[in-house]
């Protein structure tokens, strides 16, 4: 039998983690292994429960959710960053994936979008709510216009993987970079692990970012 996923929730607001714990317990294949109000809580029951998800808020008293989700993500655990978030807090996402989040998504999410989402983070995927990529772009860009970032170094990769990484980084599914490349979903498949086993990236999120650092693709030329 299948384990479930293991989800540890991370909030402030005492009403909506009572919210995501009940949504999370009533779904088949996953259980709510904890809850916490602040960072510290946050990381300290991460360590003890060893999520396989943490959904993270971003404003939190004392340790924010970005600093929590850099320490969570730097222990050997393996746990996988969630954070939800809100419009007006647009300005921490890249902030959040550089933290070594694996996705974001907005908190008026329809709850079967949530669930989906904990599953394909769970996966070893990366997810980004369309709306919120746009903002990590436009901030991408905001933040880097006076201060580049050393990106990483693109030299190892092949022709091809540039190539994957490059559409990636635009938004494409699998299924959509095989169609434009003309290969099959498994090459695709084959393709970005190797992507993320030479750039040391732990998921798809993470790949866009080291596209964008690495001045493989612009903000110019990602698709809205």
């Amino acid at each position: 039998m299948t384990e479930p996923i293991r989800v540890l929730l991370a909030d402030d607001q005492e009403l909506l983690r009572g919210s995501l714990r009940l949504l999370v317990d009533s779904t088949p294949g996953l259980v709510a292994v904890g809850e916490a109000g602040t960072g510290a809580r946050a990381v300290e029951l991460a360590r003890a429960e060893r999520p396989d998800v943490v959904l993270m808020d971003v404003r939190m008293p004392g340790m924010d959710g970005i600093e929590a989700t850099r320490r969570i993500c730097a222990e050997p655990s393996g746990a996988r960053v969630l954070i939800l978030t809100t419009f007006d807090l647009d300005e921490y996402v890249y902030a959040g994936l550089r933290a070594g989040a694996s996705g974001f998504l907005l908190k008026n999410t329809p709850p079967a979008d949530l669930l989906a989402a904990i599953r394909v983070i769970a996966a070893g995927e990366g997810l980004l709510a369309p709306s919120v990529t746009r903002r990590l772009i436009a901030e991408f860009a905001r933040t880097t216009a006076d201060r580049p970032r050393p990106g990483p170094s693109l030299d190892g990769l092949t022709a091809r993987e540039r190539e994957v990484l490059t559409l990636v980084a635009r938004g494409l599914s699998n299924l959509e970079i095989a169609a434009s490349l003309h290969v099959s979903t498994a090459t695709v498949k084959t393709h970005i692990g190797h992507l993320l086993a030479k750039l040391g990236a732990r998921d798809r999120a993470q790949l866009v970012i080291a596209a964008y650092e690495g001045g493989l693709v612009s903000t110019s030329r990602t698709r809205p």
